[in-house]
């Protein structure tokens, strides 16, 4: 597994149980990894797998786009 960061838009995170949401998501997806996220700017930065953090943010029902 990489631990190089990897950035998402997620343009529909839009209040802070979104945040929740997919806290919880990249830290089942992905034990021990890094994750940030800023609402303002819908911005999800994660260490770990890109596409293991991509379908995490899927499963839960949000839409990542590379940022």
């Amino acid at each position: 597994m990489s631990t190089e960061p990897s950035t998402f838009t997620v343009n529909d995170m839009t209040c802070s149980h979104c945040v929740g949401t997919l806290t919880r998501a990249l830290n089942e997806a992905l034990p021990g990894a890094a994750v940030e996220i800023d609402l303002a700017s819908h911005k999800v930065r994660v260490n770990g797998d890109a596409v293991v953090a991509a379908e995490a943010i899927r499963e839960a029902g949000y839409t990542p786009e590379p940022a």
